[in-house]
């Protein structure tokens, strides 16, 4: 008795069910182009809006900034080798991305060079998202901890 009433309401849910999916399946077509035009409302006219932001809400290009800087803590190694300064450090590196796309190199005691083997590629490779912009180099770099 319980068994015929339980499948009756499953036969009723899975007839109501097909109904539903058979009723999605046959929605209307689209208008055509021409009907739309026919029979969508005139828009008022809207002023036209400027395509990019006021100055002040701008990130800086990289026109308007010299460089990228990025903190390296670990030993650098270039070309499988770990990179040393000639005063001795190994670890705790800035790494500067200059706008001629060279790269140069910041010691913790200070001594800066010019390193031919890495390029802009491997700094975008190795560097995360810009979260600063610096007025000068002293700012940045006191930012980093140097």
């Amino acid at each position: 008795m319980f068994r015929r009433t339980r499948d009756r309401e499953f036969r009723d849910a899975q007839r109501a069910g097909q109904a539903l999916l058979a009723m999605h399946t046959e929605l209307p077509l689209p208008n055509t182009p021409a009907t739309d035009a026919a029979t969508a409302p005139a828009a008022p006219e809207a002023a036209e809006v400027p395509d990019f932001l006021p100055p002040e809400f701008r990130a800086p290009s990289r026109q308007d900034v010299s460089g990228l800087m990025m903190r390296w803590d670990l030993p650098l190694v270039i070309d499988g080798e770990v990179h040393a300064c000639h005063c001795g450090a190994y670890r705790n590196w800035i790494v500067f991305n200059m706008r001629d796309d060279s790269v140069w190199l910041r010691c913790p005691a200070g001594h800066e060079a010019k390193e031919e083997r890495l390029s802009t590629a491997w700094y975008n490779r190795n560097s995360g998202p810009v979260d600063h912009f610096h007025p000068n180099l002293e700012d940045g770099l006191r930012h980093l901890g140097h």
